[in-house]
């Protein structure tokens, strides 16, 4: 055998043992929480990770890409509570609910210490997760996700209202305005069939917990932050002044051209720039 035909054999079968590896490395878990079992997708091994919390009616598929990504590093995504392939109790789905599920994780994998990125109605989780659990928090990445009221209640009550009165007749318009600057229509069809594929009894209560004022204490935020946000006129001209109010170590970037699911639209420009920050602070041991 030539030389040549010896190096496309050799690299042949280095890609598919690559792809071999990507296929079996990611693991499905449960973790115990309580009397209810949390899914998790888990990839490495370690005790830091990266933890991936999805959010509102979404799922730890949303991260596929990032659970793909990252090299050596311990990856974790997770289905809060109600979502994904977790149980789903009736019961009150409040952002400490889902911070606490999420260290039950955390002990499960064996994981000491993570820096948690939070989609969405995952920020405010992952903010409750460092207020419980601050020596188990080594950074936080905000994705375009909210750090304080944006509205007052009186707005929230009525955009509430139509929910309450019928879920299945209102949220597809609300996951339409969602999903709506997406440019991918396939992608836009598999996260609306996901969101409206949660029962409506966790979305309902995951929602009005989320606009509950005491989640959004101005309590200092002493650890790295990052901030990666769509722009839009949802983010008040003052958003990266209040945030740098709350975290002194805050690096806040903001994107054109992105819809709310922007880890899922620039997969790569994403996890490159948590990438950076994981470095630039020697987090998980970069």
């Amino acid at each position: 055998m030539s030389v040549v035909k010896r190096l496309v054999v050799l690299a042949s079968f280095f890609v598919l043992f690559t792809v071999t590896v990507s296929a079996v490395e990611i693991e499905s878990r449960f973790a115990k929480f309580g009397e209810v079992k949390i899914h998790y997708q888990n990839r490495g091994k370690g005790d830091q990770a990266l933890v991936f919390v999805h959010g509102w009616t979404c799922n730890s598929d949303f991260w596929r890409a990032q659970m793909n990504d990252f090299g050596s590093l311990h990856l974790i995504a997770i289905d809060l509570a109600g979502h994904g392939k977790s149980d789903k109790p009736q019961i009150a789905y409040t952002m400490e609910y889902f911070a606490r599920s999420i260290e039950a994780v955390l002990i499960d994998a064996k994981v000491k210490r993570a820096v948690l990125v939070g989609h969405s109605m995952g920020t405010p989780v992952v903010r409750q997760f460092y207020r419980l659990f601050p020596e188990k928090t080594a950074g936080l990445v905000i994705v375009d996700g909210a750090l304080r009221m944006m509205f007052p209640k009186e707005q929230v009550d009525q955009f509430m209202e139509p929910m309450k009165a019928d879920y299945k007749a209102a949220a597809p318009g609300i996951v339409d305005g969602m999903v709506a600057p997406m440019k991918d229509e396939k992608l836009k069809g598999e996260v609306k069939t996901a969101m409206l594929s949660t029962p409506d009894f966790v979305a309902l209560s995951a929602m009005e917990n989320m606009f509950d004022p005491s989640v959004y204490q101005t309590d200092t935020i002493k650890v790295p932050v990052l901030a990666v946000l769509a722009k839009s006129p949802f983010w008040p001209p003052d958003t990266e002044t209040f945030l740098r109010s709350l975290a002194p170590n805050l690096q806040y970037v903001e994107w054109d051209g992105v819809s709310h699911f922007l880890m899922m639209e620039k997969p790569a420009e994403f996890d490159q720039t948590v990438d950076g920050f994981l470095s630039k602070n020697k987090l998980l041991g970069k």
